[in-house]
């Protein structure tokens, strides 16, 4: 029985083997399919992967399993930072069963962790971006800008969706107000002004403080000078703050200068348009300090505080040369020209003789006491006179700056016309700006020109050899928005002088008469502007420069709120 079980196995073998493929085809050869099938199958298989509720759902497993891992990641990071906090507390390091139940990927982990920490505590990234943070801007103070109205045109209208042809176009009417006209200035009268400041109230009176420091007896002042040493260290003392610029008068400052009390700072500056701004640092009246007035109807070229504490000299285009006299309340006339003035200066110690020149070309010699008449008119040139300035000790010698020429003159023995020079200062190739005696002995004139140079001439003999004892190179390219440069002695000390800077960043400088330089006052957040007009306090170390937006600038060494 077993023996044909096995044949009959055996035969069963032999016949699966004799088959041919055809007969069974699952086992030897693939099945074929129809591409087209497989095709839809496919697409099928397309559109439920892009589904809205499939990807809706990998959106959500992907945003699931970030939010877990930030989630782990930060309560790692809090773990950590406990761990070493833990251990800076104690003082010791970890635990020895701590780091024993971790694995090695989590000891390299924290390790890394600490590193990071580490790395980004030495950034300093805090501070680093609190300093890239900008700084606010000053406020504004002093004189308030005015607001402008702007009129309103009429709306521009398409034509063509009006169906009109461009035959029916109708000029818009423009109203006289808006349209542009030259600019009127209204001459003021002729003789005196009353006093009213212009940011107070029509009836309001002026501060009584103002009129004691207006009528305060200035000290003598000290012939002694400093070294240059202990003067380089009393410059670098100076300082400015947000405190120190204050806006004194609506434009461009032309003219500055220091009342010569020695116990308080009150300043005056005079701007383009012929507002004469005062200004009193811890003063309450007024726009932080400052009191506005509108003496002239152009700008006012030049000003000065007499000996006599009452008055304050300004010129201007205008051709008005008027007396401020705070007891008075009053601008008086002290003298008019159908030309502009330019300059003056005093021509005896009491500052009852006035020295103008005129920018026609004439020198007039004007006496305070009998108003209304002067004693001399001269024609020095037919050029503009830019500057005059009296000798400090023989006042009958006067320095004028006549277009590219400097000549010193003797007041002795002028004429009417073609009045000889007694010296004449050489060597200008462009028009000369200002021409100053130095103080106290004026054995020194100091020019700035436009040549680029400022230049120091030696006038301790009054004869044709006037040579120059040295010439400085200083940019002088204002342009015409500007006030020009001009260098001005010290009071303090004759043989120092200051002059602005167009360099950047903004600056202002001091030389000596041998062109070494002394000191540059510079500030990047206080000091922004072109200061062209610069003025030393006669009796504190104090400096002020004026900008073209009207702003003073003070350097000073007592603190101001």
């Amino acid at each position: 029985m077993d023996a044909d079980k096995s044949e009959i196995s055996l035969k069963t073998m032999q016949l699966l083997q004799e088959r041919t493929p055809s007969q069974n085809p699952g086992m030897d050869e693939p099945v074929r399919r129809s591409s087209r099938r497989i095709r839809e199958r496919k697409k099928q298989e397309k559109k439920q992967i892009l589904s809205p509720k499939c990807l809706t759902f990998n959106v959500r497993s992907k945003v699931k399993n970030t939010r877990k891992g930030l989630k782990r990641k930060k309560n790692d990071i809090e773990e950590e930072e406990n761990v070493q906090e833990t251990q800076a507390d104690n003082g010791t390091e970890f635990l020895p069963g701590y780091r024993e139940g971790l694995s090695e990927y989590e000891l390299e982990r924290l390790e890394n962790i600490r590193q990071n920490q580490a790395f980004l505590s030495s950034l300093n990234l805090p501070q680093i971006s609190e300093g890239l943070r900008p700084k606010p801007k000053p406020t504004l103070k002093g004189l308030k800008k005015e607001k402008t109205e702007t009129e309103m045109l009429p709306v521009r209208k398409s034509l063509r969706l009006q169906n009109k042809g461009p035959q029916t176009v109708v000029a818009l009417e423009m109203s006289p107000s808006s349209a542009i006209e030259p600019e009127k200035i209204v001459q003021k009268a002729r003789g005196p002004i009353p006093l009213d400041p212009m940011n107070l109230d029509e009836y309001s009176r002026l501060p009584e403080d103002l009129l004691n420091l207006w009528n305060e007896v200035p000290l003598k002042q000290d012939t002694e000078t400093l070294d240059l040493k202990s003067y380089q260290e009393v410059l670098q003392k100076l300082s400015i703050d947000e405190g120190c610029v204050v806006k004194v008068v609506k434009g461009r400052v032309c003219s500055a200068a220091f009342h010569p009390s020695a116990s308080n700072l009150l300043m005056a500056a005079g701007d383009k348009f012929g507002h004469l701004g005062l200004w009193k640092p811890d003063a309450k009246w007024g726009n932080d300090g400052v009191l506005c007035f509108e003496p002239h109807s152009r700008a006012i070229t030049s000003m000065a505080f007499s000996s006599q504490p009452s008055n304050l000299i300004t010129v201007s285009y205008d051709g008005f040369a008027r007396s401020m006299d705070l007891e008075k309340a009053m601008f008086d006339e002290v003298y008019h020209s159908t030309s502009g003035l330019k300059s003056f200066d005093f021509l005896s110690k009491d500052c009852s003789t006035l020295l103008l020149g005129e920018w026609k070309g004439d020198v007039a010699v004007v006496d305070r006491r009998t108003p209304g008449v002067y004693e001399s008119l001269h024609t020095m040139a037919e050029k503009p006179i830019r500057c005059v300035h009296v000798h400090p000790v023989q006042q009958h010698y006067f320095v004028v700056a006549e277009s590219s020429f400097v000549n010193i003159y003797d007041l002795r023995h002028l004429k009417r016309r073609n009045s000889l020079a007694v010296c004449e200062l050489k060597g200008h190739r462009r028009s000369v700006s200002s021409a100053f005696f130095s103080p106290h002995t004026g054995n020194r004139v100091l020019t700035t020109c436009m040549d680029n140079n400022i230049r120091v001439f030696n006038t301790s003999q009054m004869d044709c050899n006037t040579p120059v004892i040295k010439s400085i190179m200083h940019n002088m390219h204002t342009g015409r928005w500007l006030s020009k440069l001009s260098a001005v002695w010290d009071p303090k000390h004759q043989e120092c002088f200051v002059i602005g800077s167009v360099d950047r960043p903004r600056r202002i400088q001091v030389y000596h008469e041998s062109g070494h330089h002394l000191h540059t006052f510079r500030d990047m957040d206080h000091l922004t502007t072109v200061c062209s007009v610069t003025a030393f306090h006669p009796n504190m170390n104090t400096l002020l420069g004026g900008n073209s937006s009207g702003k003073l600038h003070i350097f000073t060494n007592s603190f101001i709120n």
